[in-house]
C-alpha cells in the first residue's frame, strides 16, 4: 500500500515538473513565433511587396521621362563634359557623334607688366552657335603675347593674325570662347586650352556641318 503511494506520489511529481516547463518554456516560444497566414507564405509576400515598389519605380520613371522630353531640344545640339573631356553631339534623342575633346587648363595667370589676371577656364551652363566660319583667323589676343613672352602689338597689327591654328572651322559661342579645331592633337583629351573646346579634324567637321546658328551648347 505504501509503494503504491510512493508510485503515485512521483508520477504527480513529475506530471507538475512537466507542466512547469511548458509553461516557462513553450508557451513564451510560442509567443516569440510569427504567423503566416495559411495560403501565404513569406516568400509571396516579399514579392508581392517587390512587384509593388517596381511599378511605383516604373510609374515614377515614365514621369521623369515625359518631363525629360519636354527639355530636350528636337534640333542639333551638343554636350561637353571638361571633367572627361568628351562631347557627345546628338539632334533630339539620337547620338549624332561623340569622341575626345580638350577645354580649359583652370588656370589663373597673372603676367608681368600686365595688370590683367586672366582665368583660362571654359564657361559652364548652356551657350549658343553665334555664328559659324570656314577657314577661320585667328586673332591672337593680348595673353598669347603674354604668354610667349613677346611685347603686345597695337590692335590691328599684322601679327595678331595667324591661319590655321583653328583649324578648317570655328563657331563662335560669345565672349572669345569658340569651338574649333587645333594643330596640337597629341593633346587632345587633356584640359590644357584657354577656355576654348578643341576637336579633331573629323569631329571638328561633323559638329560644324550639323549644328546651327541658334544650336544650343551644354557645357558642364
Amino acid at each position: 500500500m505504501i509503494r503504491a503511494i510512493l508510485i503515485y506520489l512521483t508520477i504527480l511529481f513529475v506530471g507538475i515538473i512537466f507542466l512547469a516547463s511548458m509553461i516557462l518554456y513553450a508557451i513564451p516560444a510560442l509567443q516569440e513565433s510569427t504567423f503566416v497566414l495559411p495560403g501565404v507564405s513569406e516568400t509571396q509576400t516579399d514579392a508581392g511587396n517587390t512587384e509593388t515598389q517596381k511599378e511605383s519605380l516604373n510609374k515614377e520613371v515614365e514621369k521623369l521621362q515625359v518631363k525629360l522630353d519636354k527639355f530636350t531640344p528636337t534640333s542639333a545640339y551638343i554636350i561637353v563634359n571638361t571633367s572627361d573631356n568628351h562631347f557627345f553631339l546628338y539632334k533630339g534623342s539620337q547620338l549624332i557623334r561623340d569622341g575626345k575633346c580638350s577645354t580649359g587648363k583652370n588656370e589663373k595667370l597673372t603676367f608681368v607688366n600686365s595688370k590683367k589676371v586672366y582665368i583660362f577656364k571654359t564657361p559652364k551652363g548652356v551657350l549658343h552657335v553665334q555664328s559659324k566660319q570656314p577657314n577661320p583667323v585667328w586673332a591672337k589676343p593680348d595673353w598669347a603675347f603674354l604668354e610667349d613672352g613677346l611685347p603686345i602689338p597695337p590692335p590691328g597689327d599684322a601679327s595678331r593674325f595667324e591661319s590655321g591654328t583653328l583649324g578648317a572651322f570655328k563657331l563662335v559661342l560669345g565672349d572669345g570662347y569658340m569651338i574649333h579645331g587645333t594643330i596640337y592633337k597629341r593633346f587632345i583629351g587633356q584640359n590644357v586650352t584657354h577656355g576654348c573646346i578643341r576637336l579633331l579634324d573629323d569631329d571638328l567637321d561633323v559638329v560644324y556641318h550639323t549644328l546651327e546658328v541658334g544650336s544650343k551648347v551644354y557645357i558642364y
